[in-house]
């Protein structure tokens, strides 16, 4: 089973990288912090407004040396038709995993069994592999990127970090 503070299970997926197909893996980005991220389906409502949302802030993710991943239970395919068809898409600057077989999704807990797709888990994975948050909603509420790159500098910090804590204020100390 998941759980923060264990490693994170590795993966393996052919991804959309701009407009090419490329295999990446979590291994790719040790030394890297990854906030790797899930969406239920392509052409859909809520995930476009999510994957923007990510590709606006990638820089400030990028800034605290981690690397955005977003994924689908769809085909590499489907991304790269989904980017076409809707202009908003169209220049993401980070990988789009294709997990069409269901493990990396079933791997983080998050896979719907009956229906194929995913909910919508956000993890922050730390540079030796380590799972440091997870963030899963249901499929109709679309998350705050801002609380996740919040969450992302507290715990960069290597402090305590209170309730509502954000960058340049005072922490609690060492744990």
């Amino acid at each position: 089973m998941l759980q923060v503070g264990s490693p994170a299970p590795s993966f393996s997926a052919q991804a959309l990288v701009g407009k090419d197909f490329k295999d990446i893996t979590l291994e790719n980005y040790k030394g890297k912090w990854v906030c790797l991220y899930f969406y239920p389906l392509d052409f859909t409502f809520v995930c476009p407004t999510e994957i923007v949302e990510f590709n606006n802030k990638v820089g400030d993710f990028e800034a605290l040396n981690c690397q955005v991943i977003a994924g689908s239970t769809d085909s590499v395919f489907s991304h790269l038709g989904w980017t076409q068809a809707d202009e908003r898409l169209s220049n993401l600057k980070y990988p789009v995993l294709s997990d069409i077989t269901h493990k990396i999704a079933r791997d983080y807990g998050i896979l719907l069994e009956g229906k194929g797709i995913t909910l919508r888990g956000a993890f922050l994975i730390d540079p030796e592999g380590i799972l440091r948050y997870q963030l899963v909603h249901d499929l109709g509420v679309g998350r705050n990127v801002d609380e996740i790159l919040r969450v992302l500098t507290a715990l960069q910090t290597g402090e305590l970090c209170p309730a509502s804590w954000n960058k340049g204020e005072e922490t609690l100390g060492k744990g």
